[in-house]
């Protein structure tokens, strides 16, 4: 799946667009509008927090972090052990699997509170009224849905597309 960024004017447009998209078939859930707060967004529908903010990438982040750290200490665990303790294998695995949770909840928490870098850099345009409208689709389905916005829409602003996104929310 690649992820379509479109800058739309205004609401009235993005509505179209929703429409176009739907007959095209690209499925509702796969596409989310981000404005600036207090936009009546009617029946658009709204980005989430997964892509809002970074919490899947810090999520990712952490988890990889963690669970290398945890993995370590378990290492070093069985290699130093305390007095009198003899710990085998499944040390590094509890370790690494606690690290890699405790990475990940920690990380995503952070996460979670910042904005997404990739919406970043649309912000002053969000604040100035526009709406940012984010679409994933497969990649064979890229060129024929930006063609389908700018022959139908060449308000809209095509604005770029992200290399590849998770498989999941």
């Amino acid at each position: 799946m690649r992820r379509l960024y479109f800058l739309i004017p205004d609401v009235k447009s993005a509505e179209e667009i929703v429409k176009e998209l739907l007959l095209a078939r690209v499925e509702a859930r796969h596409i989310y509008i981000v404005a600036k707060e207090g936009t009546p967004m009617g029946d658009l529908p709204e980005a989430g927090l997964a892509q809002r903010s970074d919490f899947i990438p810090s999520l990712e982040r952490g988890v990889a972090v963690g669970g290398a750290t945890g993995a370590l200490a378990g290492i070093a665990a069985v290699t130093f052990p305390p007095a009198g303790v003899v710990l085998g294998g499944g040390a590094i695995l509890a370790t690494a699997l606690a690290g890699a949770g405790i990475g990940g909840w920690a990380s995503s928490m952070i996460g979670v509170g910042g904005t997404n870098s990739q919406i970043e850099q649309f912000e002053e345009a969000i604040k100035g009224g526009e709406l940012l409208m984010m679409v994933d689709v497969p990649k064979d389905r890229v060129d024929e849905i930006d063609e389908l916005v700018k022959k139908h829409h060449p308000e809209a602003e095509i604005s770029g597309t992200e290399p590849t996104i998770p498989p999941f929310p």
